[in-house]
Formats: structure tokens, sequence, C-alpha cells
């Protein structure tokens, strides 16, 4: 095998790894790896979905009274937070956090979820979204047990933070760490498996859509049932202001008896890098901005909105029951193929840095389960209130560390004022996510009429 071509020079410890290495990939499914790759090199790239006939799917706004397209189709607001809130207060929703992330393009070593992005405390994004499971704990009287899914390269960083940590407040027994597969890269034009180091096989991890692959190998399904979880709702770990649990959405979820339901943000510009959801056929499902042709992604509906305008977020909810079905089929996330610039090792063991694609890396995407189900809701929300991902590193155009604190500092303004809190000018504030859901959680730190003149944690 010609993996094994440096194996006189590789010491024992490193001989020891690589054949560890080996003996994790699954070899049926490096075959079909490989038939992929041959057949792409034989035919025309890949086009996207046919979008002639395709329109936006009817969304449901969250806190706003259906129009006449999905009025006496969909439930009313109230109803649907009273419904959520009953899901709460009974156990029956668990949770699903996508945190395989590096955060090597930020800058910084380690799991995405250290970075730190409070713009008073320095909580880092862990510390966010965990902490809004225990107020969410709090609120409605029942842990809502989580799932965490880590990658190799971010697995043990995140043990070790959630044992040192106390796991933020959540109950260590209701939370379960599960580590995402890596596929091997394969040689574009050998299909052959790469060399990251001569004792190292080039690996990557299978995208969020390993997750219920995972999720499934490691008893996730069975421990969530064990848990009287009825539904799951998923999220991703670069996504401080998600709110997978508000109550309307998830009354949303289950009132229209949907498998898989779905936040969405408006989108208006055309170049905005974010897939939407479109319903062609009768079946409704995403479709990656990389796969909208232009002039589809800038073609607008006679009010002036964009017509493709349901920006995917990545917060979904889904029936427990549809996840089980989901994983007992082999063609229920295919494998997508993407051309990377892979390092490897050449033939004289001298490592290559590419300048140009060389590999294939391959991964799965959790909203391809969206053609799969029965019923899908579409929920939009407002972007301030639930949308302000963490993806590009300080002094980007967009989702950079700057733009985060200041979301994070907005969203802290407009509640306080709901509350009656006055803010100075210039001031930061910050919500302590373990403590404050909403108004009604600030009503019980602050009398109305009060003024914050400095930087200030609300709940600490």
């Amino acid at each position: 095998m010609h993996v094994l071509r440096f194996w006189d020079r590789l010491d024992d410890g490193t001989r020891h790894d690589l054949i560890e290495q080996l003996e994790t990939i699954d070899w049926r499914l490096f075959e079909e790896l490989q038939r992929i790759v041959r057949e792409r090199g034989r035919a025309a790239p890949a086009h996207g979905p046919d979008l002639a006939d395709a329109v936006t799917p009817p969304c449901l706004r969250l806190g706003v009274e259906r129009d006449a397209t999905v009025a006496g189709k969909a439930p009313a607001p109230a109803e649907a937070v009273r419904r959520g809130t009953e899901a709460l207060a009974a156990g029956a929703i668990g949770a699903i956090l996508v945190a395989g992330g590096q955060g090597s393009r930020l800058g910084c070593q380690g799991p995405k979820g250290l970075y730190k992005v409070g713009p008073v405390s320095k909580a880092s994004l862990f510390e966010f979204l965990l902490g809004g499971l225990v107020a969410v704990r709090r609120r409605f009287g029942r842990d809502v047990p989580l799932a965490i899914m880590t990658s190799s390269a971010t697995d043990a960083e995140t043990r070790a933070f959630l044992d040192a940590n106390g796991h933020c407040g959540l109950d260590p027994s209701k939370v379960l760490v599960f580590r995402q597969h890596d596929l091997p890269a394969l040689d574009a034009t050998t299909a052959n498996l790469l060399l990251d180091a001569p004792g190292r096989v080039s690996m990557a991890p299978d995208g969020h859509g390993g997750m219920l692959v995972a999720l499934a190998a490691a008893g996730g399904l069975e421990w969530f049932a064990g848990h009287g979880v009825g539904h799951v709702v998923s999220f991703q770990v670069d996504n401080p202001l998600a709110m997978p649990l508000h109550p309307e959405f998830l009354g949303c979820h289950l009132l229209t008896n949907a498998d898989f339901s779905t936040q969405v943000v408006r989108k208006t510009d055309p170049a905005e890098r974010v897939g939407v959801v479109v319903e062609t056929a009768g079946t409704t499902r995403l479709v990656e901005y990389s796969d909208l042709p232009a002039a589809l992604a800038g073609a607008r509906l006679p009010d002036g909105r964009l017509r493709f305008y349901a920006g995917s977020i990545a917060v979904h909810a889904f029936s427990r029951a549809f996840l089980e079905r989901a994983a007992g089929r082999d063609d229920s996330l295919p494998l997508h193929v993407a051309y990377k610039a892979v390092p490897f090792v050449d033939e004289d063991g001298s490592r290559v840095v590419p300048q140009a694609p060389n590999a294939i890396k391959f991964e799965r995407f959790i909203f391809d389960l969206m053609p799969l189900a029965s019923r899908v809701c579409v929920v939009e929300i407002e972007a301030v209130e639930g949308f302000a991902p963490l993806k590009n590193p300080p002094g980007s155009a967009a989702d950079a560390p700057e733009h985060v604190h200041a979301a994070l500092v907005a969203r802290a303004r407009r509640l306080l004022h709901g509350a009656g809190v006055t803010v100075a000018d210039g001031i930061d504030v910050e919500l302590d996510p373990a403590e404050v859901l909403d108004e009604r959680d600030i009503a019980r730190l602050f009398a109305p009429g009060t003024h914050i003149s400095y930087p200030t944690v609300v709940g600490r």
C-alpha cells in the first residue's frame, strides 16, 4: 500500500499511530469515495438542482399573525408559544450543538467554542450557548438534554473545558459528548489516499451532516429517548445569538406536525453567502448559495423581495422519530465533494503546499434530510434577534468578532430599553445568557427607570 512507503523511516510510536489511523477508516466507504472521484473525473461538473419553477415556501414569522397565504394552515403566535412552552416544561425537547470546528480562521488555536466573544465579560461561545440552556431550565423547570458534537481536532479540549467549568452550569448527566467521523482526502487524479506527513493520512471531518451518522453510532438517539425527548433542535457553535429553543419556533414545529423545521432570516443582498430554502415540485430543500446562479440569486418578486429570500441560519428542529428513520437509511445523507488545495507528502517525503486544488474532500450536509420529511415548517426570525455568526478574523468585512460584539450589545440595549432601563451612549452592555432570556428576566434585576452608565454584564 502506497501509504506505507515511508514505513522504514518511522519510529515505533509513529508506526503505531499510523496503523491505528488506518484501522479507523471504513474501507467499504473508502471504495465508494474512490468510485465518486473516478466518476467525477469522467463527467462534467455537477450543477445545482433545476430551479426554473422553484419558489420560496410560505414562512411563518415569529410574533407576526399569519397572512392569507398561510392562515388556517398554521398556528397563531400565541398558540405556538403556548405549545412550545408546554413541551419545554414537560422535558420533551433535546438539543444538539454542532461544535466540531476549530478557531484557526479566527487566528486562534483549539475549538471555536472557546473563542471569547463577550463584549464585557469576555465569555466564550460555549459559555453563551450553554448558558442559554441554563436560563431555559430556570424558566421552564426542566433540563434540556444536550448532545455536543465534536471532531477529532476539538474533542479532547472540549471535554476538558466542560469538566473544568462545571459544564457551564448544566447537569453533566444531561450532557452527551460525541465525535463526528473523519473522512480521508483523496488525490483528485489518482483517487489514492494523501499523506499529510510520512506517518499520517490526510483526514477531515465529514461535515455537519455527520451529526446524524455519529449520533446514531454513539447511541445518542436512544440516549435522547431515555430522557423522554421526542423532538430535537440543532444549532451551530459559531452563533451566540442562536435561539433554537424559542417557544414559538418549537410550537410552530409541533403544531404543524413537521418532521423537519428550520429557521431562516430574510435575505436582502443577492451576494450574501447563505443557502436558501426553496420549494420545487412539492419538495422543500435547501440550495447552497454556490449552486444558485447569479441571475436567480438576484431575481426579485413584484413587492421587491428577492425571489429566494429565505436564508438558512443552520438552526433546525426534528422529530426524533424522523431522525431514527433517516438514520436507518443508507441514502439519507449523500456525500458531497469539494476540490481543495490540501498539503501532502510527495514521493520523496517532502511536504508540498499546493497553490491550486489537488484533492477532493467529502462532506455530508444535514439539510439533505429536508426532502425526506413528510412536512417541513419554515420559520422566519429577525436576524438582529437570532443570527450573529462568527466566521471571519478581526477586520473582515462581515461575520468578524467586532460584528458579533456589536450584535450582542445591540440586543442587550433593545431588551433593556423594553424593560424601561436606559444605557448611556457609548457604553457596552451584555446579557448573562444563563440569567436573561428576555425582558421578564431583566425586570427581576432592575427597576424601570434604572440608568446604566458603565460597562455592565446584566445578571452578574
